[in-house]
């Protein structure tokens, strides 16, 4: 899974617990992946394809090409 490239978010891991009648019967890893798109973008005048998430492209991180 590719990582934003300028930000550099990434995959994040983490436990999910299984509550039943008030007792943690479980425990299991699990993983959250970034919403990373492919886009073109504007680097020193020039356009380029890099993969940047969507928090970065909404909050006008980015120029779009």
């Amino acid at each position: 899974m590719a990582k934003c490239e300028i930000c550099q978010k990434d995959t994040f891991f983490g436990r999910k617990i299984s509550i039943t009648r008030s007792q943690i019967s479980r425990r299991a890893l699990t993983t959250q992946k970034p919403n990373v798109h492919s886009v073109k973008v504007i680097v020193d005048g020039t356009p380029k394809t890099m993969h940047v998430c969507t928090r970065c492209l909404r909050s006008g991180l980015v120029k779009r090409a």
